[in-house]
């Protein structure tokens, strides 16, 4: 090789390296994405934001996919806190069934720490409690303004019956008033449906479960009511059904009663009374 081919040839294998550069720019490195980091960002997202239903799905995914790993207890219980929070905001507002709720995802999430629920769940048994003496004491209110109203209609056809018999014979008489439409006991005959709540399921007070069913099988037969009996369990339901048929049946045994139930844990014991239209 001559001298200037050996001089020059370093020089050009340079040149070509650069070309190569130039043609073909290098792209910026970027550091690839560790997933579980990622999850774990995403479900403290959820949190923080206060969306509850995502970060519970995130953090069960995260126990199936991390189990062992030592963060997952800390954001179970953060998000444990952040329910019973939940339910205490439902609670200053009267949304029971929202505040059950929000108790039940907590102690789902914190099922060896009962001591964190406590003070919902003793704050929730007192508005339950309160909501049910109220419901006896509207219960026994409209029993007895109807039962009022009833024998007050009695006393007026028992004295239009004194003045018709001592009419004397011959007498012209006067024409009939047109019978008077039947009274309700318990229900608004002109509504859709009447909601009468039984709090003495709860409290097993049979003797005044049997007495309000009176008042309710006179307004069933008298207004052709279907009846839908909304219980906590589904062992009261033939309790009631039972006694209110056997009252119904004593009233018109040819009466067709119809009845349906419906189960609502979080709601006071009541009968749904809709007048056939």
């Amino acid at each position: 090789m001559t001298p200037f081919a050996t001089r020059y040839l370093p020089v050009a294998l340079i040149s070509l390296l650069l070309a190569a550069c130039q043609q073909h720019p290098s792209q910026p490195y970027e550091a690839p994405v560790d997933e579980r980091v990622a999850a774990f960002r995403q479900l403290e997202q959820s949190l923080n934001g206060g969306n509850l239903e995502s970060a519970e799905s995130q953090l069960a995914t995260l126990q199936r996919n991390a189990a062992g790993d030592t963060r997952l207890e800390q954001y179970q219980r953060q998000l444990a806190e952040a329910y019973l929070q939940q339910g205490q905001t439902a609670l200053q507002n009267n949304d029971l069934d929202a505040a059950a709720k929000a108790l039940s995802h907590a102690r789902s999430l914190m099922p060896n720490a009962p001591a964190l629920a406590t003070g919902l769940d003793g704050a929730l048994n007192q508005a339950r409690e309160a909501e049910k003496q109220a419901a006896e004491r509207a219960a026994r209110e409209t029993a007895a303004r109807n039962e009022q109203a009833r024998r007050l209609q009695e006393a007026a056809e028992r004295q239009a019956q004194a003045i018709q018999a001592t009419r004397l014979p011959g007498a012209p008489q006067e024409e009939k008033p047109a019978p008077a439409k039947p009274s309700a006991r318990l229900i608004d005959p002109a509504a859709a449906s009447s909601a009468v709540p039984l709090p003495m399921l709860d409290s097993q007070d049979n003797d005044s479960l049997r007495e309000l069913l009176d008042a309710v099988a006179a307004d069933v037969v008298t207004f052709d009511c279907a009846v839908r009996v909304e219980v906590r369990q589904a062992k009261d339901y033939p309790w009631v059904a039972a006694l209110l048929s056997a009252r119904v049946k004593k009233l018109d045994p040819a009466f067709g009663l119809r009845l349906s139930q419906s189960l609502k844990p979080e709601q006071v014991p009541r009968l749904v009374l809709s007048p056939r239209r």
